[in-house]
């Protein structure tokens, strides 16, 4: 990066927030710098260029501590949380799991998830506690291979979603070993949709998607009418 490159001295940042933080100094700016929450660019020169995102973490943890007086700890996690997808509750002042809506008709779905899956990434303890499963049923889920933790054992808004419909069959006294025959039946379905895709003929994989579920819950649906 040149001296030119585009982000704000630390001058400027001072400028731009000490109406609304008027003891802000360069050195607290610096200390937080330090501590990792605030982590902008240098110049080829070694002086620190700030972008709109570093001025806008700056901006919440300085607010962090005058209105909410979080020690330095509870702000860096709650920047890992939103780092990794999660957002302000309404009723909270920490970060929360995104709500899983259920969908009002399987025919209805408009998107497998994918992008979405990717963008939130939760701890184990953010998915306990956005599904209330217990430490040992989500072993258990893991054990049979509903849910997946990545390489850094965080999960995605897709892992959190099967976990929410997993906890509550659960909650009818189902064991997660009864669940195993949903997980053998997806892959099943995900290697008939891949089959196709790797044909020559061009394939709406969101469509292909969606007339597997419909099939899938009209058949059940069938079964249970007769009976």
């Amino acid at each position: 990066m040149s001296d030119r490159s585009p982000g704000l001295s630390i001058g400027a940042v001072l400028t731009l927030l000490q109406e609304e933080f008027p003891d802000l100094s360069m050195s607290k700016v610096r200390f937080l710098d330090a501590q990792g929450l605030v982590s902008p660019e240098r110049s080829a020169s070694g002086y620190r260029r700030y972008a709109e995102r570093d001025v806008d973490r700056l901006r919440f943890v300085l607010r962090c501590q005058r209105d909410k007086y979080w020690p330095l700890k509870v702000i860096a996690e709650a920047l890992d949380a939103y780092d990794r997808g999660l957002r302000p509750a309404e009723h909270s002042d920490g970060p929360q799991p995104p709500v899983v809506e259920r969908d009002p008709a399987l025919s209805a779905v408009q998107d497998t998830g994918v992008q979405q899956g990717e963008s939130v990434r939760l701890t184990r303890a953010e998915l306990q506690r956005a599904t209330g499963l217990a430490a040992r049923a989500l072993a258990d889920l893991e054990s049979f291979g509903l849910v997946h933790s990545d390489s850094d054992g965080l999960y995605t808004a897709l892992d959190l979603q099967v976990a929410h419909a997993a906890a509550s069959l659960l909650s009818y006294g189902i064991e997660a070993r009864h669940l195993r025959p949903f997980r053998l039946a997806a892959e099943r379905e995900v290697a008939l949709v891949q089959g196709l895709t790797g044909t020559s003929h061009e394939v709406d994989v969101e469509e292909l998607v969606r007339q597997c579920l419909e099939l899938h819950l009209a058949l059940v649906r069938a079964d249970l009418s007769r009976g």
